[in-house]
């Protein structure tokens, strides 16, 4: 973070200072949540959570190094005590972000956020220091404690937005104000939550309705609920896609052998051929989308395609490939699941497994709502059309809805199997896996089945493992 002195923060914040006996003394490390993320120099917010109050850590948090506690009450170290943890951690990195010369990026969509946010902060940090959110920290308490780990340095300030409702995101928006606002897609995802597909698309929305008149809108030419948010904004509105009318768009679009895929780059200003690392054909949009971002701040197709070439998944459990030394090759997509990644995910499974037996390790796709069996059903099909080999669904009824689908579309009777927990579906692979099959994990977050492909790559001795 800036250096900011207690007495600065105390004003920024509207808090009272506790216990400190120099307010000139500077906060010059990170703002953290976690005590076992202090580091000398630090500012330790305390929250209150169902299980653990921070403020009980206080104490520790100090004698680690913290400078002083972002607190709700006294704690009997330095403090700074103000009414409302989180809105006073919201007002800070407002202060910070005005303070600072960065180029705000902000993102939002129902899926391919935080893969497009890594593939946005690779090619971006080619050209100038970068502060990106880490993993899916992309909520009221994650974004701010981002915001406030950029420096003097920073050049670009790449932020993931999420959304549970409408104005979340405009709330967001209002901590880190952006310059440059994309908007990827509207999906299915959390719409038990939101109600349809319209509110989705309102929610997400709320993020070029925040730009500047002087900003981007970068909207997905391909996805007409997104493309309809260019009469949401002042700003300038840049479209990527597919789609012959799109401004960045791919052309040629095709798969490698090992299911990574490979486009011509088109920008206003050049074109140039693009081969990715990553896996799966849904990383085009997400590779479109960040070149437009890249091309909008100034770098040039034969820099952008450079860069998409060159990066990798910077956030765990995301199309994560292992190969094990007896041939198996486990996909660990297990971070979370909606019904439009469950879909890319098949067809990257489908794609890689040409010529070798393919297996879907499928759980539930959380807050669907009453779409929740017609979305399960579909995902079962998909995998039968896709000529996977073996589908494995895991859980309760979601599961079962899963191999209902894939049953009644093909008949495959042994080909689909429902087990109970990630327990058994590790017990059924570690019998029956055979060299050179490629195994696809992947859930919603709560499921739980990290722990099915990682007990697959122990499995594999984890010696001599590549692990992308």
């Amino acid at each position: 973070m800036i250096a900011l002195s207690l007495a600065e923060i105390a004003a920024v914040v509207g808090g009272q200072t506790h216990d400190i006996p120099d307010p000139s003394a500077q906060v010059t490390g990170p703002v953290v949540r976690d005590s076992r993320e202090v580091v000398p120099g630090s500012l330790f917010a305390a929250f209150v959570g169902e299980r653990v109050d921070g403020h009980d850590y206080a104490q520790r948090v100090v004698e680690a190094g913290a400078v002083a506690v972002l607190a709700s009450r006294p704690v009997g170290v330095p403090a700074v005590v103000v009414d409302d943890v989180q809105a006073a951690l919201g007002a800070l990195a407002r202060h910070v972000v005005a303070r600072l010369g960065a180029t705000l990026v902000a993102l939002t969509g129902s899926a391919g956020k935080t893969s497009t946010k890594d593939l946005i902060a690779q090619v971006l940090g080619r050209k100038a220091p970068t502060v990106f959110t880490p993993g899916s920290l992309n909520n009221e308490i994650g974004l701010p404690l981002t915001a406030l780990t950029a420096t003097e340095e920073t050049r670009f300030l790449v932020l993931e937005m999420g959304a549970r409702g409408i104005g979340h995101i405009r709330y967001l928006a209002g901590l880190t104000p952006p310059k440059i606002g994309l908007v990827l897609n509207v999906g299915t995802a959390h719409i038990g939550e939101f109600g349809g597909r319209e509110q989705i698309a309102q929610a997400k929305g709320e993020l070029v309705e925040a730009l500047p008149a002087d900003g981007t809108a970068v909207l997905n030419a391909d996805d007409p609920l997104v493309r309809a948010m260019a009469s949401r904004t002042q700003a300038k509105v840049v479209l990527f896609g597919e789609s012959a009318e799109a401004d960045v768009r791919a052309e040629n679009v095709r798969l490698t052998d090992s299911g990574q895929p490979a486009f011509r780059l088109h920008t206003p200003s050049g074109a140039s051929d693009v081969t990715m690392r990553l896996y799966g054909e849904h990383h085009v949009s997400n590779a479109l989308a960040a070149a437009a971002v890249a091309h909008e701040l100034g770098m040039s197709a034969a820099e952008i395609a450079l860069a998409l070439s060159e990066a990798g998944s910077l956030s765990r459990w995301r199309m994560e490939v292992t190969e094990r030394p007896d041939g198996v090759t486990i996909v660990n997509d297990a971070y979370n699941a909606n019904p439009e990644s469950m879909r890319a995910a098949l067809r990257a499974l489908a794609a890689m497994g040409r010529g070798r037996r393919t297996w879907a390790v499928l759980g539930k796709m959380a807050e669907l709502g009453d779409e929740a069996l017609a979305e399960h059903d579909a995902v079962g099909r998909l995998a039968v059309r896709l000529n996977v080999s073996k589908l494995v669904a895991v859980g309760g009824i979601e599961a079962s809805w899963l191999q209902l689908g894939a049953y009644n579309e093909g008949s495959w009777g042994e080909e689909s199997v429902h087990v109970s927990d990630a327990q058994a579906a590790i017990d059924l692979l570690r019998s029956e896996l055979r060299p050179g099959d490629v195994v696809l994990v992947k859930a919603s977050r709560s499921v739980g089945l990290e722990s099915v492909a990682q007990a697959l790559i122990e499995a594999g001795a984890g010696r001599g493992v590549d692990a992308r």
